[in-house]
């Protein structure tokens, strides 16, 4: 299942969403946009999905919208000119960011404006040694408007945030990871089959459990201390009627990797 500009595969429990519009730097067209929302929430449903990775076609990971577009009236300021709108629930970043499966971003090269913000709502990003990452919302005139501004003081700290936003320079690979905001940073050669490496391991644990836990960490973000203990130790109950629970206590005792169904 995928169409021209943005491709969709599974295999093993993996989900690949693949920018493929290599020859725009997998600048985002509206259409785009619209496959994204409808892969991310496939990806949700899918019982065979249990890790998702994100990455882009050729020499860039994506571009940002496409000015272009814009430029030609097709971009997305068509939409917004004549009256307000609000972003649909299954807009791209919301449908990220309630996504319970893990999302793994594997950056392939150049993340400007929303494509930045795309790689910060994944969970995990690993990054090619000779991609950057290019917040130049304020040097365009805009605002990172698809959860950067709420992503990025929780992932690096409300000061790094600011001067990030508020200067636009561009991040090197080594830059990003110095200050936590990629998990590693791979040789170019080497990221795919190590997204995937990554991927095959968290795919390989009891998947109620993975989706548990982000969206206890998720929920975390927005709780006290006390109201998530409370809402984890009820998550808890469940988990410990569950056949997956059962299979990683059998396989523990019987010294043997267990298999999980997900229920």
């Amino acid at each position: 299942m995928s169409s021209d500009h943005v491709l969709y595969s599974k295999q093993d429990y993996i989900a690949t969403i693949t920018l493929n519009r290599p020859d725009r730097l997998n600048a985002l067209s509206i259409s785009m946009l619209d496959m994204l929302s409808r892969y991310l929430v496939e990806a949700a449903r899918d019982n065979e999905v249990r890790v998702v990775v994100l990455t882009g076609a050729g020499r860039g990971f994506c571009a940002g919208y496409d000015l272009k577009d814009e430029a030609d009236g097709k971009g997305l300021r068509s939409l917004i000119k004549d009256s307000p709108v609000s972003i649909p629930n299954d807009s791209p970043p919301l449908a990220l960011h309630n996504l319970d499966k893990p999302v793994i971003c594997a950056i392939n090269g150049a993340a400007a404006g929303y494509g930045m913000d795309l790689t910060l709502g994944c969970d995990i990003r690993l990054m090619s040694t000779t991609a950057k990452l290019a917040p130049a919302f304020s040097q365009l005139g805009v605002l990172p408007e698809s959860g950067g501004t709420w992503l990025l003081p929780r992932i690096v700290g409300w000061a790094k945030a600011s001067e990030i936003f508020l200067r636009g320079a561009p991040l090197s690979a080594d830059e990003a990871l110095a200050i936590g905001l990629v998990n590693r940073v791979i040789e170019p050669d080497n990221l795919l089959e190590e997204s995937y490496s990554l991927a095959a391991e968290i795919a390989s644990n009891a998947p109620l459990s993975i989706q548990a836990t982000k969206r206890a960490m998720r929920l975390g973000l927005d709780q006290t201390f006390e109201s998530n203990v409370q809402y984890v130790y009820a998550v808890l109950v469940q988990l410990f009627q569950s056949k997956d629970f059962e299979e990683g206590a059998r396989a523990f005792m019987e010294k043997r990797k267990p298999r999980f169904e997900g229920r």
